[in-house]
């Protein structure tokens, strides 16, 4: 039978079980499979964060000896960040060893490494749960900082968030108009970028105020598209070249009931996910992973210690880019 000296092995190493949590099936919240974020990482733990009219884009750490970047000119600010960890940790007891035998031609280590596999999938999914609340948080232009505290782009670089009121409780409201005028925010914002499409994410309320609406059910009469609204209402909606649809949220994890969010897609670097090395001495002046997993033995010998972290920083660049819509 495996005894708790298996643990010694290679298999069990930081490098062994990183690599494997990372192929740990998971899935991803709506946000992290939208691809709107941009991954990217680095070998410190404060990420920099430059702001020139509003917009911000990632700075690079210069290796010692290297030429300084330029200094900025007057109406640039750059800022650091301090990148923040989601940790969980687990105990594998010694019971959860001792009773497990070998099967058919499976080895004791395969056997354990099954077991240890299966205690880390649902840790990796609580990681992946909380990294998706923190890319909403983005989108609504908010970051988490080193201790946890939700932090608003708008008041640290001095932008106000741009709002359209939908007015969707009014039978007369010409909504076509409203999302005109959601582009054209977003236009301007963009400073003359490109973007291929705006994807909007809704709160269940807006979501029911928006498919009822006169004027939607209005557009959508008598074509070939009137199947999206006698189908799941549930589903996304394209609605004068905007892509609606209902986020499926939680009740720590979602849009404001009567809230949602405009958001352009295709652009370059507008929502990026910098991760920084776990704190391992292992992982000094390494490039961060997206996950990482370790195990260590108590002293007692009577159990096994796991853990998972992720130490992402979820930002938007251009934050007034992203429009905040209100039902009423």
């Amino acid at each position: 039978m495996p005894s708790m000296n298996i643990f010694s092995d290679d298999a069990f190493s930081l490098a062994s079980l990183t690599a494997a949590i990372q192929n740990i099936p998971y899935q991803p919240g709506r946000i992290g499979e939208s691809g709107l974020f941009m991954e990217k990482s680095i070998a410190t733990l404060d990420s920099y964060i430059e702001q020139e009219n509003g917009v911000l884009s990632l700075l690079p750490v210069s290796q010692r000896g290297a030429p300084a970047k330029g200094a900025p000119i007057a109406s640039r600010v750059a800022k650091s960040f301090r990148v923040p960890q989601i940790k969980q940790e687990k105990q594998l007891g010694a019971d959860a060893i001792v009773g497990v035998r070998s099967f058919g031609s499976e080895t004791e280590l395969e056997t354990v490494a099954k077991v240890v596999a299966d205690r880390l999938a649902p840790m990796r999914n609580s990681v992946e749960y909380t990294l998706e609340s923190h890319r909403l948080a983005a989108v609504m232009g908010n970051y988490y900082d080193s201790t946890g505290a939700s932090k608003s782009l708008f008041d640290e670089f001095g932008v106000t968030q741009q709002t359209v009121a939908m007015a969707l409780t009014i039978s007369t409201t010409k909504v076509r108009q409203k999302v005109m005028t959601m582009l054209e925010m977003i236009e301007d914002a963009l400073g003359g970028l490109s973007f291929t499409g705006v994807r909007v994410f809704c709160g269940k309320n807006f979501w029911n105020e928006l498919i009822e609406h006169d004027a939607v059910k209005a557009t959508f009469l008598n074509t070939q598209m009137a199947s999206d609204l006698r189908g799941d209402p549930r589903m996304e909606l394209n609605f004068g070249g905007v892509v609606f649809e209902r986020y499926r949220g939680t009740s720590a994890v979602k849009v404001g009931d009567d809230d949602a969010y405009a958001v352009p897609e295709g652009v370059v670097d507008l929502f990026i996910t910098t991760f920084a090395p776990a704190d391992y001495v292992e992982t000094v002046g390494t490039l961060g992973l997206r996950m990482y997993a370790k195990q260590w033995g108590e002293e007692s010998g009577r159990s096994i210690n796991l853990e998972v972290q992720s130490n992402p920083l979820n930002i938007c660049t251009r934050p007034r880019a992203v429009i905040k819509l209100t039902k009423v």
